[in-house]
């Protein structure tokens, strides 16, 4: 889509851009916005009032708001951040911001609320900046980009400085044509969503289909023909006459194990430090790590565990318990405690075992094995019995050369709906930016709200 740009443009001086409509004042954003508003505004309610309140992970990256979390105001009077409807905010500390965590907070209960001390609100004045404009230039390319480059802090814990966003200077038009400008953004990023939501879903047909081939060679076999048995396992059923039953403690070469119980402190260099979050779909993402602990910490780790080569990881805690991968780097690194690391004998194939424990009856015994406190874990006493369908070692081998040939299709679609998206994401972003910065002139896009 060919948009048109304004006629008359003069230079500014301002991080990241360089040219603004010539109608369109530059501005640091103290000047337009209150940032983290006083709590004191709420001292006069009740401290038995409930009100709504805000962890991280009610903050979407798309902008929503789960609202179903209340305290009572006397909880939070002391170390929360206070905001009230109208505000808009946005995630401070590393990778949330660079996700693009932040939302208009609307719908609070009683009109106000708490949340995460991980948080930077800012309160449009009126008449010179609306909230909606302000969420779209918090989501823009230049203030991201510009923001990760003002963290300060080592490895996770890095923030986005409060004096960033007051110092940061804004393209700013009139209050008329900042609706305009959001009220397109509205219709196109929509638009660009729906696309999203159409490759995310295809996704998830392609993930279940390839799981279902892979659930049918490990549980039943590549041979219809092929006698069957009891397995003397329910959520396992029947398995070719030969192959044999063993829990995965009688599979390793070492105990089943996991990373250390205590938070390292992260460096800005050393080596990979890794949990949950970059354990996904079979493979180890290293750009999820959680930084980087010092050498001197890797090597009192892996005292206890030291990772190695075709190692297993299970995730045990949290939304993701029960997915696994496998370690396929020489490279040194280490993980936390909500990794399960296993590492095969000379019984079972590492890459059969991975095959089998992202089969439908390995999760489905996961999900049986589940405790919940304040999230959902399985034990290692639970991962360690639970059973295992295993063929000889060499029919293990021609069923991995049978599932690849069969999945490669599968994994192809899955890589280029996985592509489409990010491409989708890039435009969205783009065009956010272009917007907010004068760099497109939108006006007249919109003739009125669309249904």
């Amino acid at each position: 889509m060919s948009l048109p740009k304004y006629s008359c443009y003069e230079a500014v001086e301002a991080k990241g851009i360089n040219r603004k409509p010539e109608h369109w004042d530059a501005s640091r954003l103290r000047f337009v916005l209150t940032l983290n508003p006083s709590k004191q505004e709420a001292k006069g309610l009740g401290e038995q009032e409930m009100v709504s309140f805000l962890p991280m992970e009610a903050i979407g990256e798309d902008g929503s708001l789960r609202l179903e979390y209340e305290k009572e105001l006397g909880e939070c009077l002391t170390g929360y951040t206070y905001f009230r409807d109208g505000d808009v905010c946005v995630a401070k500390i590393t990778p949330c911001f660079e996700n693009g965590k932040g939302a208009i907070l609307r719908g609070l209960k009683g009109g106000l609320g708490f949340g995460t001390t991980e948080l930077i609100v800012a309160r449009p004045r009126g008449g010179m900046i609306t909230a909606e404009f302000l969420d779209y230039l918090f989501r823009s390319q230049v203030f991201r980009s510009l923001g990760e480059s003002e963290m300060y802090g080592a490895g996770g814990q890095k923030r986005v400085p409060d004096s960033f966003v007051r110092d940061f200077v804004a393209l700013i038009p009139s209050t008329d044509e900042q609706n305009q400008v959001t009220n397109f953004l509205n219709r196109e990023t929509a638009k660009i969503d729906a696309l999203i939501a159409e490759q995310q879903r295809l996704i998830e047909l392609l993930q279940e289909k390839r799981q279902a081939v892979i659930s049918h060679a490990v549980t039943k076999g590549l041979n219809p023909n092929a006698p069957m048995k009891d397995s003397g396992v329910e959520w396992l059923g029947e398995v070719p006459e030969h192959w044999e039953i063993r829990a995965i403690k009688h599979l390793v070469s070492t105990p089943v194990t996991d990373g250390p119980h205590e938070t390292p402190q992260l460096v800005d260099h050393g080596v990979p430090f890794i949990s949950a979050e970059a354990v996904s779909s079979g493979t180890l993402d290293f750009n999820k790590k959680r930084g980087f602990i010092t050498k001197e910490e890797h090597e009192r780790f892996a005292m206890k565990y030291r990772p190695a080569k075709h190692d297993i990881y299970m995730v045990k805690s949290g939304a993701t318990t029960g997915v696994t991968a496998i370690v396929e780097t020489n490279d040194e690194f280490n993980i936390w405690s909500p990794l399960a690391a296993i590492r095969c004998g000379n019984l079972v194939n590492p890459y059969y075992l991975l095959a089998f424990m992202r089969s439908r009856n390995f999760q489905s015994a996961v999900m049986l094995g589940w405790n919940f406190g304040t999230q959902q874990n399985i034990g290692m006493k639970v991962i360690e019995n639970l059973a295992v369908a295993v063929p000889p070692i060499d029919e293990q081998r021609v069923y991995l050369e049978r599932l690849d040939t069969l999945l490669k299709p599968l994994q192809s679609q899955l890589e280029l709906a996985s592509s489409s998206i990010n491409l989708l994401q890039e435009r969205r972003s783009a065009l956010i930016s272009a917007a907010v910065t004068g760099q497109i002139d939108v006006r007249g896009l919109v003739i009125e709200e669309e249904p």
